[in-house]
């Protein structure tokens, strides 16, 4: 007899939002605030350059190094600007703390249109919903100025947990929240590796949203991928007795 189906696990950036503009034209934008007329195009591919290099270097914000979310970021920011040729230091520590806090902003985030009405039929099944997401500890203030906060009963974000997918680890602290086995937990992602086999290694029901239709892995069963959140309540739904 199988173990019915009680909780929903989510993945949040890129699954339930995403960043409203390029961080190229974010980044431009604070520093036209202190004076500074850079281009979006060449902040981008500072941005992903810097991001690149502390990720390899310091990962999960460098927690093991003794870092945190805010000072890792902090340190991407600046090396972003720097590559653009900004070198004073009071201006790089502004823009760098400045944009660190306004992308808790609702401005700056864009829910998709499926989010909110596929939460509220998982919860309206009688599933209890919670978020394993890699990300710094920002993400539960941007839930709630995004509307999405009251749904869950726990987030675990990769810094909060040490450790981040697609890691097992993250998964079993999230099981220990849950109170129940993994077989009667599921997980939705918008990443192959990180949500939907990291999920599934541990037992968890995995499903991978592929808005995009750009995975195109031959071991992906079609009935675990999903163009749109909209698919997920019918398929939790074949689990739940």
């Amino acid at each position: 007899m199988r173990a019915p189906l009680r909780w929903v696990l989510w993945d949040v950036k890129d699954t339930l939002l995403k960043v409203r503009a390029s961080v190229g034209e974010q980044y431009c934008k604070e520093a036209k605030r202190v004076g500074l007329n850079l281009n979006p195009v060449e902040v981008e591919a500072a941005f992903l350059k810097a991001y690149r290099h502390h990720s390899s270097r310091s990962p999960n914000y460098g927690i093991s190094q003794g870092l945190d979310g805010r000072s890792w970021w902090i340190r991407v920011v600046r090396d972003t600007f720097s590559q653009c040729r900004v070198q004073d230091p009071a201006l790089l520590n502004v823009m760098a703390h400045n944009l660190y806090y306004s992308f808790c902003d609702a401005e700056n985030w864009e829910v998709f249109p499926d989010s909110k009405k596929t939460l509220e039929s998982c919860s309206s099944l009688g599933l209890e919903l919670g978020v394993v997401s890699n990300f710094d500890n920002r993400l539960k203030e941007i839930l709630r100025v995004c509307g999405l906060l009251s749904h869950f009963s726990f987030l675990i974000t990769s810094e909060k947990a040490g450790i981040a997918k697609p890691s097992p680890a993250i998964f079993e602290q999230a099981l220990q929240k849950c109170g129940v086995p993994a077989a009667s937990v599921a997980h939705i992602g918008d990443h192959y590796l990180n949500d939907y086999l990291a999920s599934r290694s541990v037992g968890l029901h995995g499903f991978l949203l592929d808005r995009d239709n750009k995975h195109k892995h031959p071991d992906l069963p079609a009935e675990h991928r999903l163009s749109s959140l909209e698919e997920l309540p019918p398929q939790l739904q074949q689990h739940m007795n």
